[in-house]
């Protein structure tokens, strides 16, 4: 006998766990105890055949634990399924399939055949097979819920051959009626009993279903003395309440149950959607029952290991098992659960990284140093707040923007010569016009031109002639500083009448209005300081109805 647990979750399933479904394997079949959404897609990938499927017993009418029949039935329509599928289960069943099956336009080529329990039952042999018998009991929610239980016979005992021989059995006939517990007469009249041939019987092994329910007698009785108890654990002790308010057990009411029943092992499952880490609940379970395991899906539990090793093998890797004591606990606990050790927590990104004034890096506000920052204001780069320095800055307040590329906010620039800037004072389509009109960038005079302050044309520091040149004093034609004529190259080191040094074109003439800025920013990183607001919590999840 092999327990492969298909889903563990209560009410809701979660990024790594699937809504409640057990599959128990014996001698090729396959029974299912509950139907949760996607059970049908876990029994393949846990290396299950859905055809071996013929019989399901469902615990009641959650939807966390029947939804999933429509679409196996389905499933095993398509593949041409001719067996009988037995369910058994409480009343409506039958309705919701025939519902389900009629919604969808699909008429089985197989027959189902339902045994629905009414509300109010005490006890009750569902299912008697030669080898095996499958007993139902209620359990405490708040709809009809039911347990069950699969045992197995007892196996006869081994037949002393030598023995049986010296006694006069000699006929195939005579040992199997030994061995089935039967007395053989001799043809002297002699009776060989069958209890001084066969040894002891074999215990058969048992497996108990018991899930949504509160602690219960029933419960007891169908765990009594049970190979592996299957037991709910959807919380803790710390939400007692809660438990008792759903109709569901604690871990520690699981451990209790499988103490008095004196069985071999616990199992627990359905776990609520609060605990990322089921191990705080394994923790609290073996407090009390120290033989308990927490149910891994697509995991096999087997009660004869050395035989039924590598029967089952899952199709796709299975979650690894954890060690007890990280991820977050739920019911009020801690984020670092037992120890802090195990958390399973991406680690964040520091986007504000002020100690780290030369480092470089994708730093979001890195005001020393390179890379790719977002609030730079020494260094160079892609920067979009830099004061200082050229580039596309997006916020140079305080610059003398003679030369600097695209400026979205210059306020205090005199723009003499830079490229696009938005803050125009001037007029017509120039962007630091203060005298004239036109498209020139700083033309006191007028006409297209850049700096001139002489006259017109398109010239760009012409006080002298006309035509198009830069510096031209003394005569026409397209020189750059040719006082004598001629196309002269003379041009003083490629300036255009820059008397000064080039240094000078930066020249910040608003340092107040730069320093204003700084002081403005710092008292904005003051106010936006959120180190001493109060810690609002998180909505606790017992806002749900239900889990």
């Amino acid at each position: 006998m092999i327990i492969v647990p298909l889903g563990v979750a209560s009410a809701t399933p979660t990024a790594k766990r699937h809504l409640s479904s057990t599959a128990l394997w014996r001698d090729g079949s396959v029974y299912l105890f509950d139907c949760g959404e996607n059970a049908q897609m876990r029994a393949l990938q846990a290396g299950l055949k859905r055809s071996k499927i013929d019989h399901i017993f469902i615990s009641h009418m959650d939807g966390d634990h029947f939804f999933g029949l429509p679409g196996l039935i389905s499933t095993m329509q398509l593949q041409r399924r001719e067996n009988n599928l037995y369910i058994y289960g409480p009343e409506g069943l039958k309705e919701f399939i025939a519902a389900s099956l009629k919604a969808a336009g699909i008429e089985l080529t197989f027959e189902i055949v339902f045994k629905e329990l009414k509300d109010g039952f005490e006890h009750e042999i569902i299912l008697d097979d030669p080898e095996y018998y499958v007993e139902a009991r209620p359990l405490e929610h708040k709809s009809l819920c039911i347990g069950y239980r699969f045992q197995e016979k007892d196996k006869p005992g081994k037949v002393d051959a030598k023995k049986a021989e010296e006694m006069g059995i000699s006929e195939d006939a005579q040992f199997k009626a030994l061995k089935a517990g039967e007395d053989v007469t001799l043809e002297d009249g002699t009776v060989v009993h069958s209890a001084d041939i066969v040894g002891e019987p074999k215990k058969g092994d048992s497996f108990a279903y018991v899930t949504d329910t509160l602690f219960s007698v029933n419960s007891l009785k169908l765990a009594y003395k049970a190979s592996v108890l299957y037991h709910e654990a959807t919380f803790d002790q710390n939400l007692k309440d809660k438990a008792e308010e759903t109709y569901h057990s604690t871990a520690e009411d699981a451990a209790t149950i499988a103490q008095k029943a004196e069985v071999q092992r616990l199992v627990i499952t359905h776990f609520s959607a609060r605990y990322t880490n089921q191990f705080v609940l394994l923790k609290e379970a073996r407090k009390i029952f120290p033989d308990t395991w927490v149910a891994t899906e697509l995991r096999p539990i087997m009660t004869d290991p050395e035989h039924e090793r590598g029967i089952i093998k899952a199709k796709i890797p299975i979650e690894p098992i954890q060690k007890p004591g990280g991820g977050r606990s739920g019911g009020g606990r801690p984020r670092s659960g037992g120890g802090g050790k195990g958390k399973y927590f991406r680690p964040r990104k520091r986007y504000d990284d002020r100690g780290g004034r030369g480092g470089g890096g994708r730093s979001y506000d890195n005001r020393g140093g390179g890379g790719r920052s977002y609030d730079n204001r020494g260094g160079g780069g892609r920067n979009y707040d830099n004061r200082g320095g050229g580039g596309r800055s997006y916020d140079n307040r305080g610059g003398d923007n003679r030369g600097g590329g695209r400026s979205y906010d210059n306020r205090g620039g005199d723009n003499r010569g830079g490229g696009r800037s938005y803050d125009n004072r001037g007029s017509g389509r120039s962007y630091d016009n203060r005298a004239g009109g036109g498209r020139s960038y700083d033309n006191r005079g007028g006409g297209r031109d850049y700096d001139n302050r002489g006259s017109g044309g398109r010239d760009y520091d012409n006080r002298g002639g006309s035509g198009r040149s830069y510096d031209n004093r003394g005569s026409g034609g397209r020189d750059y500083d040719n006082r004598g004529g001629g196309r002269d190259n003379d041009n003083r080191n490629r300036r255009y009448d820059n008397r000064d040094s080039r240094d000078d074109r930066y020249d910040n003439r608003n340092r107040e209005q730069q320093n204003r800025d700084r002081d403005r920013n710092s008292n904005s990183d003051k106010d936006n300081d959120q180190s001493n607001l109060p810690i609002k919590p998180r909505a606790p999840f017992d806002d749900f109805d239900r889990f």
